[in-house]
């Protein structure tokens, strides 16, 4: 059976004794449920894996989202390239991505579960490793929350939207990215969620709601939703709900989209190269019974 070696932060643990190319038995997969339920972000180092072997890691814990405007690995498409590195003066994938804070798939009808990168580039200068990830804790988020606004959103939805990143980034100094065109808009409509939801793994409630994507408290008047938006992501990014990831070469990270917000570290120079392979995997199944049951069978391992 694997080890589990948490970090002593608030998110964040290493798993050891683990090899991501071997298929998953039930208890092993509901172990590893329970373990990313607790710690949100799980590391796996000295991962030896290709696409191939990173989507059949991934697409255990559901369905794989294929991206809009994100290049992809030609041999097997469910896995993205994340990289600053160029090949014949054009990058070889997206070189900004995630770089604010966000959480993937909120902009989906049905919302992500997990991010699945594994790091094949890192950049390092002066002995730092660059480039890191860095992500919060919304189930402490929510415990945090004052009481009364609890009690007053309890019901209260969120519109998301995709284009509100992207825009973003558009708009960012010397950004390769276009705007969306009529045809990705479409794809990618605006979608709404309840803002506090009840966590399928740990039965706890999480604050669902994120800079990158969240518009509208739709129970709310304009202007007080604005309000009350910019209190939500003022107090979800305090320090005590943070955690940072430095990467290395082979690390494969697992971490939980229902549970935390994240952000990429553009603190790396143009020719300083980072290269991340990347599997979107949407909560397709996460809310099933079936699915959960080897959680429910296998409580989470010690460490």
């Amino acid at each position: 059976m694997f080890t589990v070696t948490p970090n002593k932060e608030i998110l964040g643990a290493t798993i050891g004794n683990f090899d991501a190319r071997q298929p998953m038995s039930d208890e092993v997969f509901g172990r590893l449920l329970n373990v990313l339920g607790r710690y949100g972000v799980l590391r796996f180092p000295n991962q030896e894996l290709d696409a191939t072997g990173l989507k059949n890691f991934s697409e255990r814990f559901g369905d794989i989202q294929t991206g809009i405007g994100e290049k992809r690995n030609s041999g097997v498409p469910e896995v993205g390239i994340l990289s600053n590195v160029k090949e014949n003066g054009e990058y070889i994938g997206l070189p900004d991505a995630g770089q604010d804070w966000h959480t993937d798939m909120s902009y989906r009808d049905v919302m992500g579960f997990v991010n699945v990168l594994y790091g094949v580039k890192v950049p390092v200068r002066d002995g730092l490793a660059r480039g890191a990830t860095e992500f919060s804790n919304m189930h402490a988020a929510y415990d945090g929350l004052p009481e009364d606004i609890k009690a007053k959103l309890a019901n209260a939805t969120v519109t998301h939207d995709f284009d509100k990143f992207w825009s973003m980034m558009v708009a960012r100094p010397g950004s390769t990215r276009k705007p969306m065109t009529a045809e990705q808009r479409a794809k990618r409509p605006p979608v709404v969620h309840p803002l506090f939801m009840t966590h399928p793994i740990t039965g706890r409630k999480v604050l669902y709601c994120n800079p990158g994507y969240a518009m509208r408290i739709n129970e709310l008047p304009e202007a007080e939703s604005a309000r009350m938006l910019d209190f939500l992501f003022e107090h979800q990014l305090k320090q005590e709900f943070r955690y940072m990831h430095r990467w290395q070469v082979k690390d494969l990270l697992l971490w939980d989209n229902l549970g935390s917000i994240h952000q990429a570290i553009a603190d790396y120079r143009p020719e300083e190269e980072r290269l991340m392979l990347r599997c979107q995997v949407m909560a397709t199944k996460v809310f099933q019974d079936d699915f959960l049951a080897p959680a429910r069978k296998f409580p989470m391992a010690a460490g």
